[in-house]
Order: C-alpha cells, then sequence, then structure tokens
C-alpha cells in the first residue's frame, strides 16, 4: 500500500501519470514475485516464502524510477528481469564473489535494493514513454532508448546517475558510521551475537528454556501458572499464587 503511494504521489497530481505509476508497480511486483518463485522451484525444488518477499521487494525497488513512465508491457519486463538478475546475483554470484561474503547483510540489500534500484534506473532508460514522460518532465522530447531519437543518451543519463548515487552513499554512509562508531560500536560482542541481539534488548516473541533445563526462579524469574511452578511468599498485601 505504501510503495503504491508513494509511486502513484510521485507526479504530484492525480493524473494518468499517477494512474499508471500505481498500477506498475503492483504488475512488476506480482511478475518479479512469480519468476522468483518460480527460480526457486526449479533450482531447489520448492518455493519459498522468503524467497517471494524477496521478489516482490526487487520488483517494487526496480520499477520506482520508472512507474509512471513506462507502459504495462514494459513493466511486465521489468519484473521478468528483477526477479531473475537479484536472484543471480544473490544465489550464485554472492556465493563466489569472497568481497560479497565479507559484507554484513543478513536482509539481502546490496541484492534486493541496489542491484535492483541500479537495474530499474538502467530498464527506465530504455523503456520510457515520451508522451508519459513528457506528463511528468518539464525537460522536452525525453524517451527511453526503444524509441529512438535521443533515448540512447537517456541510457546514458541513467547509467551515469546511477553509478553518481552509489559513490554518494558509499562516502555519505561511511561518514555517518564513523560518526556513530565513535559514541557506539556498531556491531555487537560475539557473546552478545550467540544470545541474539533481540534478547540483549529484552525483545523475545518467546522466552523458551534450553533443551532438558529445569525451572530455575534465580535465572528465568517468578511466574504463576497451572503447573504450580514459582510459588513464592510475597511481602505486602499481595501474595504471588
Amino acid at each position: 500500500m505504501g510503495w503504491a503511494g508513494f509511486n502513484g504521489g510521485d507526479p504530484y497530481t492525480a493524473n494518468i501519470d499517477s494512474s499508471m505509476a500505481v498500477l506498475n508497480t503492483n504488475i512488476c511486483a506480482a511478475t518479479s514475485l512469480l519468476v522468483w518463485t518460480w527460480l526457486d522451484v526449479i533450482f531447489f525444488g520448492k518455493p519459498s516464502v522468503i524467497g517471494a518477499v524477496q521478489g516482490m521487494i526487487t520488483g517494487l525497488v526496480c520499477i520506482t524510477p520508472g512507474a509512471g513512465l513506462v507502459q504495462g508491457w514494459a513493466a511486465v519486463i521489468m519484473g521478468i528481469l528483477s526477479g531473475s538478475v537479484p536472484w543471480f546475483t544473490m544465489m550464485v554470484v554472492h556465493k563466489k564473489w569472497t568481497l560479497l561474503q565479507k559484507v554484513d547483510d543478513t536482509l539481502g540489500v546490496v541484492h534486493t535494493h541496489a542491484v535492483a534500484g541500479y537495474l530499474g534506473g538502467v530498464l527506465t532508460g530504455i523503456f520510457a514513454e515520451p508522451t508519459l514522460c513528457s506528463l511528468f518532465l518539464a525537460v522536452t522530447h525525453s524517451r527511453g532508448g526503444v524509441y529512438g531519437g535521443s533515448g540512447g543518451v537517456q541510457v546514458l543519463k541513467q547509467l551515469v546517475g546511477g553509478a553518481f548515487i552509489v559513490g554518494w552513499n558509499i562516502v555519505a554512509t561511511s561518514i555517518i558510521c564513523v560518526a556513530i562508531g565513535v559514541v557506539i560500536p556498531l556491531r555487537m560482542s560475539d557473546e552478545q551475537l550467540l544470545i541474539g541481539d533481540d534478547a540483549v534488548h529484552g525483545e523475545e516473541a518467546y522466552a523458551l528454556w534450553g533443551d532438558g533445563e529445569k525451572y530455575d526462579g534465580t535465572k528465568h524469574g517468578l511466574y504463576s501458572d497451572d503447573t504450580g511452578h514459582g510459588l513464592s511468599q510475597a511481602s505486602g498485601a499481595t501474595q504471588v499464587l
């Protein structure tokens, strides 16, 4: 819902451009989800909920640069590519490239956002439809590469623009991380990571005892339930039963 909102709201008006943006956002995301799921089934023998969500996210990221600028058929193509290219970089390239293996990227943001986002920017330069561009941009004669004219130049602009954003993010994020690192560590200790980041912050959804571990009031705290564990004498007017 949110993604349709900010893609559809980009033109700042209710027009064909905003309508196409909402439609293409759903088309690309759905196509990408299906392609990612198919690839999981083909190569791993079964679908995955996490894989389907990853495919949906890559589709949303990919279509964002051109949501209101491309036709529906182009959104389908972008969905096919956003469901396959990031899948390949995550499942194949990541496992073979030592540099990527050193990146602490639990959620796969490099693939679902960096790869899919750059891919979407380039594909927008290829598929941007002239009429839709004129509704969205004040720049005249804007068009994608498939529509001829100055479209080839637009692809080059998209490549350069994407490269600039990558460089900007590396520099800006590094500065922010260094500044934060002066105040607090950027990474938990290995001992804390073994406990789990959720547990360290007291955010466990379920506090389960280890296998074979007996209840210990000094470790697990006092509680009351039908089993009769943890009975204790309380001070004051209230007793814990």
